[in-house]
């Protein structure tokens, strides 16, 4: 039995033609139908989709001819983001989904997420792991049910008008709007979106960069997080004097802004910001955000009245989390935003639709609804660090501060508390590199020295 590399702790990642290739495609779609069958679901369809990647296509073809084989029906929605397989689902109550992608990885890169009923995630807790030996051992029964049957649907339409919910067109004043798709996955919705804009008289002016779907990645793999890939967006900003920046990855599950001067803007302050904006909706809601970066989310969901939940990073534990305390919101500050509104789901096209409602009611820039909130909670934004040793150099820290911390966390890495600044240390699952995150009370320096402090002993031999 060969031991399956691409399963990781929420999806599926893999190298194309060691870890991932049509035959494995094949087995996961057979695994994921058998263990589909298992739990009994009345429903036996379940929608596929696929990003811009050049092989995204003959993966997911391989895929449905191993759910149909295992007596599975598939619903093809074609070129789509990992959020419209999530609305899929939900959207049109089947038994589970899956999305093609390598979001922000490599060219040579694929891989796959999976949900079930209701757009639940599947990862290694709740199913993904049963899958993997299923697949591994590649040993299928033989179906007793008929073989699933094969339809392509749109379901765009009703998608879009889903995303429109979420705000109020009447709200909404003249704003100028640079998109940044990648020339990932996200095109087809902006252009959607554009055709709703003018049919409704919805004053909103869409600038579009890089919006042709192009697997080759001509510009680069779409990945706003790194600093690198965030030049385009920011000078066609400056270039248009528009109001707001937004890219997107290559799945279009995470979106970044850019306010009016082309300046990035930290996931951790769009948190607080779309927090308040839900509360000032529905007073006392509970709204759930990870540790890394918090206080700045704490202390507006309880200005404004609400509950604030810390949960684990990660989607499959948010979403669980969510559900579990029914918030109305959660966030995480590597920009991944879940409504509970959109299945408890995480979505790169809600945020900025909100935010532009926001910035339209309050009739302030970007850069001015978020600029006290980073001067009130400075942060160091998330740094990655290569270490031979992570968990020796995390003791290290810990050994050296834990004395005086007042809190001391493990809910998710390390989190040290004190009275003017905290930090978060967190060991990657998947490779030795550990993530600090650093914020203090209104002390940029302290934030700053803190910051250097904690590399530097990270960094000792």
């Amino acid at each position: 039995m060969n031991e399956l590399t691409c399963f990781k702790a929420y999806d599926i990642r893999g190298k194309l033609g060691t870890e991932l290739n049509n035959d494995i495609a094949y087995r996961i779609g057979r695994a994921y139908g058998e263990f589909l069958n298992k739990e009994n679901n009345q429903d036996k369809t379940v929608v596929v989709g696929g990003d811009v990647r050049l092989t995204s296509d003959e993966l997911k073809g391989a895929l449905s001819d191993g759910l149909r084989d295992a007596g599975i029906n598939v619903l093809d929605i074609g070129l789509s983001g990992t959020e419209e397989i999530y609305f899929a689902t939900f959207h049109l109550q089947v038994a589970g989904g899956v999305e093609v992608t390598a979001s922000h990885n490599p060219m040579d890169y694929n891989g796959m997420k999976l949900v079930r009923e209701g757009a639940r995630p599947i990862s290694g807790d709740t199913g993904l792991k049963e899958i993997q030996l299923v697949a591994e051992k590649n040993t299928f029964s033989k179906s007793l049910l008929p073989r699933g049957e094969y339809n392509k649907i749109d379901i765009l339409s009703d998608y879009i008008s889903h995303l429109m919910g979420y705000i109020k067109p009447e709200n909404i004043k003249p704003l100028k709007l640079v998109v940044n798709s990648g020339n990932g996955a996200a095109g087809h919705v902006i252009d959607m979106l554009e055709v709703q804009f003018k049919a409704l008289n919805i004053p909103l002016e869409l600038i579009k960069v890089h919006n042709e779907p192009d697997g080759n990645f001509p510009h680069g793999i779409p990945n706003p997080l790194l600093p690198e890939c965030r030049a385009d967006t920011a000078s066609a900003v400056r270039e248009h004097n528009a109001d707001m920046g937004i890219a997107f990855d290559g799945d279009f599950d995470r979106c970044f802004l850019f306010d009016e001067k082309g300046n990035f803007i930290e996931g951790y302050y769009i948190v607080g910001l779309l927090a308040e904006a839900f509360l000032k909706k529905e007073t006392g809601a509970k709204i759930i955000h990870d540790p890394r970066l918090s206080w700045n989310t704490i202390d507006i969901v309880e200005k404004s009245g609400g509950k604030p939940v810390m949960s684990k990073t990660g989607h499959a534990f948010i979403k669980e989390r969510m559900r579990l305390e029914d918030a109305v919101y959660g966030g995480e500050m590597s920009a991944h935003h879940y409504f509970r509104d959109f299945a408890y789901c995480d979505s790169g096209m809600i945020p900025w639709l909100l935010v532009s409602e926001l910035m339209s009611v309050s009739g302030l820039k970007l850069s001015e609804m978020v600029e006290a909130r980073i001067v009130a909670y400075p942060s160091s934004g998330e740094i990655n660090n290569k270490l031979n040793d992570p968990q020796t150099a995390i003791q290290r820290v810990r050994s050296f501060y834990e004395k005086d911390a007042l809190l001391v966390d493990e809910t998710d890495g390390l989190t040290l508390e004190f009275d003017q600044w905290r930090f978060n240390l967190r060991s990657s699952n998947t490779e030795p590199v550990v993530r600090l995150n650093v914020e203090s009370r209104e002390d940029i320096s302290l934030m700053e020295t803190k910051t250097s402090e904690i590399l530097a002993l990270l960094c000792a031999q």
